[in-house]
């Protein structure tokens, strides 16, 4: 919590996080257009925000995208804030959050985890039938080469794909993008989302980020933001353990 003090209390990285807000993977250098400052100034910044955890980082290609990420400061409102004005705020926020939306693009999800483990074993997490039936309860079903068709079946044995989509990048084991769309939709290219896993080693762990992006509306990403990290808890157990979690996360109540 000190780092995220520290990193809110410049007035700079207070305008960082407001250009992220406005507007959620950008690039360095689309970051220095609207801030008057060298661009190695705005890189040292950008630093102090990531080790903070207020800023997350992706490798696109050549690109590294900056994402906003607002866990530390929810952290910050349970203990500084709700407790005290909750009921009025909470009203406030509901309003703040409605307006925002409607002048909002294709909404973004981007969440990071750190698992003990190593790239080669949380790509076949993520790409092995077997295992994905172990942690998901659905297989994901492909050659995992770029182009390549690639299906999340059920593990009922009825056979049936919830999500269908195609391999867009496969960089084993550091980097996998696919397209999502419901079966009934996989002709409508305008109604598919695109997912991003970008693994990376650290010592004896990995850090694993995951982005869900071009989601259709507000509603599509309140699910996404429910489902992920219940899916990605379980690998996370999966893989430093040996076993998923004893009951299934995303049955978990939210409320």
């Amino acid at each position: 919590m000190d780092k995220v003090f520290k990193a809110l209390a410049d007035e700079t990285r207070r305008r960082l996080l407001d250009r992220l807000h406005e507007h959620n993977g950008q690039t360095l250098g689309e970051l220095c257009e609207r801030i008057e400052m060298a661009r190695q100034s705005v890189t040292q910044h950008l630093a102090v925000l990531e080790a903070a955890n207020l800023v997350s980082t992706v490798r696109r290609g050549r690109e590294k995208l900056h994402y906003l990420n607002p866990v530390p400061l929810h952290e910050m409102q349970e203990r500084w804030i709700d407790k005290f004005e909750r009921p009025r705020l909470s009203a406030l926020g509901a309003v703040k959050r409605r307006a925002e939306e409607a002048m909002t693009d294709k909404p973004t999800y981007v969440y990071v985890t750190y698992i003990e483990s190593t790239p080669e074993k949380v790509w076949d997490a993520l790409t092995d039938a077997d295992l994905t039936a172990a942690y998901w309860g659905h297989s994901n079903v492909s050659d995992w080469r770029t182009g390549s068709r690639w299906q999340h079946v059920r593990t009922d044995d009825s056979g049936i794909a919830d999500v269908v989509g195609t391999v867009v990048e496969s960089e084993r084991p550091t980097r996998l993008v696919t397209t999502w769309a419901s079966p009934d939709e996989e002709d409508r290219p305008e109604r598919h989302s695109r997912v991003t896993f970008d693994i990376r080693p650290h010592a004896d762990i990995v850090r694993l980020t995951v982005t869900h992006e071009d989601l259709n509306d507000e509603g599509e990403r309140a699910d996404i933001a429910a489902g992920w990290p219940a899916v990605l808890s379980n690998l996370k157990s999966l893989l430093e353990t040996g076993s998923p979690l004893p009951q299934e996360p995303w049955q978990v109540p939210t409320s």
